[in-house]
């Protein structure tokens, strides 16, 4: 008989002690100690149903290793293919996070429907397959060979694995799974620990991949043991605002490709619509001789695409003024309305600040710091911005603008959009031929500079 004993295990890193503590000694995180009943197994009980123990591994020269692409496949899918490197690995486990309601039950089916002649184990802890069947009759038409089972117990799962024997399997997700081998709840730091290495093991021996949808916490990262993102090969984020339609998959962690890759969606009805230029999604509105409009080039990831930044400046009704920002960082919006005060003499101390990024995005690149400020200054000024600019630029503490990375792709994506000028840093133009491009490229070192290009 199993003998069961209580420790206290650390939900951030997964760490157990005997007794609760309020400050975890491995990762310093205050009040994350659960109580959880542990059953130790003997060794030879551990085995998963269907698989046999491989041969004990022995030491290898580097030099004897051989290496070969990895077997990729195709997802059907350019921005999901893009994000995960050229393609799904055989044998890879992947993790897709992201808030309730954003879409990855949707993004996942919808792909898995796509793939002709691949059959597929969708294993379901959260839906019926009624529910599974009324969404993906609406997501396609396409009679794809995919096996739907709503079960929870990890033993029976592979036991259905074994028979149907699949070409990929899904997860959905792995907060509901539980193995008989632990003794608490799903969802438990235990049980997702025990439940991903049985999964880890499962994919490598038998080489199907498989995708795990996991929760987020409420501090935006994946819910369970850290451990969890350390087993894993890939680990991705589903991130977006619900009340706007974009969406956008980000690649945290990835094996066998880049991390600088991200995918762009669009939330329709009848499901999710891949975005292959951004850009011109994100410039549809014609703002000409409006004033608080900048165009920004900015960078996510590798994907260069314009994005417009509204600002709104107005007298500020009560003793202290309002400064709000939605898609930018709040504390340096604040930062860079000090710069304006400071050396570019624009006094704002008494005025209400409203900062948007069009189309609900979240960006993070300081290159669309210059846009920022230029959009500022343009609702203050109630002066409009000339249609046909566009601006990138980093802005420092003492007013000047900072040269930026990857400027060449900012440029070409602004003339292949039809714009006529564009303000950059000075000396930002190491080894490009600035005498191909068909676009104006004014450089300019401190913001007053750029102002006299902007408002003259």
């Amino acid at each position: 008989m199993a003998k069961t004993k209580t420790v206290y295990v650390c939900s951030h890193c997964g760490a157990d002690s005997p007794k609760w503590v309020g400050k975890c000694p491995s990762c310093g995180e205050w009040n994350t100690y659960v109580e959880e009943m542990i059953a130790k197994e003997p060794a030879a009980k551990r085995t998963i149903p269907g698989l046999t123990d491989n041969a004990k591994a022995r030491p290898t020269l580097l030099r004897d290793v051989t290496t070969e692409e990895e077997a990729r496949i195709d997802m059907r899918n350019e921005e999901l293919n893009r994000v995960l490197g050229g393609g799904l690995v055989k044998g890879s486990l992947v993790l897709i996070g992201g808030e309730p309601g954003i879409g990855k039950s949707t993004l996942v089916l919808q792909t898995v429907l796509g793939l002709d002649g691949m059959k597929t184990l969708y294993v379901s802890g959260e839906e019926s397959s009624r529910q599974l069947k009324l969404r993906a009759d609406r997501l396609s038409s396409n009679d794809s060979p995919c096996f739907v089972l709503c079960e929870t117990n990890l033993e029976q799962i592979f036991v259905q694995a074994q028979n149907i024997q699949p070409d990929l399997m899904i997860i959905d997700s792995i907060q509901t799974v539980f193995t008989e081998m632990v003794e608490s709840s799903p969802g438990s730091v235990s049980q997702v620990r025990e439940c991903s290495a049985a999964i880890l093991k499962y994919a490598k021996e038998t080489g199907v991949p498989v995708l795990l949808i996991g929760h987020i916490n409420k501090e935006g990262s994946i819910a369970g043991p850290k451990v969890l993102e350390h087993i894993v090969d890939t680990v991705l984020q589903f991130e977006g605002d619900q009340h706007y339609m974009y969406r956008i998959l980000r690649s945290i962690k990835n094996r066998f490709g880049s991390t600088a890759e991200l995918g762009i969606y669009e939330m329709r009805q009848d499901g999710l619509r891949e975005v292959s230029n951004p850009s011109e999604l994100l410039l549809t509105q014609n703002h000409e001789g409006l004033s608080g409009v900048a165009i920004a080039a900015a960078i996510e990831g590798i994907r260069p695409f314009l994005i417009e930044t509204q600002a709104l400046v107005s007298s500020a009704v009560y003793g202290t003024p309002q400064r709000s920002a939605t898609g930018f960082d709040l504390r340096r919006m604040n930062m860079l309305l000090a710069v304006l005060e400071k050396r570019a003499g624009f006094k704002l101390v008494q005025k209400d600040v409203f900062l948007n990024i069009a189309g609900g995005l979240r960006v993070n690149d300081p290159a669309i710091d210059l846009a920022v400020i230029s959009a500022i200054l343009s609702s203050s000024l109630d002066i409009s911005i000339e249609p046909g600019t566009c601006l990138a630029g980093e802005v420092g503490l003492s007013g000047e603008i900072r040269p930026v990375n990857r400027i060449e792709q900012r440029i070409l994506e602004a003339e292949r959009l039809g714009f006529s000028r564009i303000l950059i840093p000075y000396n930002n133009l190491k080894g490009f031929d600035v005498s191909k491009s068909k676009i104006q490229i004014i450089q300019v070192k401190k913001v007053e500079e750029a102002f006299r290009q902007l408002f003259g």
